[in-house]
């Protein structure tokens, strides 16, 4: 399952608090996706092209879905 995310990262490197542990509340499995789309192009900025795409976000975001769709159905 390819997951695009239609609205471009809102997150940057400038956005995050001076602290190492950022406190998120997350509400619904969307806004789980949308912070996992954004902190893995924060953390990892050199894995995303100068187009803003990124096949190994793309690819993590996919595996970690598989993963949470999998453990969800009680196939783990």
């Amino acid at each position: 399952m390819k997951v695009k995310f239609h609205e471009p990262s809102r997150a940057t490197i400038a956005s995050l608090p001076k602290s190492k542990a950022v406190l998120h509340k997350i509400h619904t499995y969307t806004q789980l996706r949308q912070q996992i789309h954004d902190d893995l192009r924060i953390q990892h900025p050199e894995w995303v092209k100068p187009n803003g795409e990124s096949p190994v976000c793309d690819f993590y975001e996919a595996r970690l879905m598989e993963l949470l769709d999998a453990d969800a159905k009680g196939l783990n």
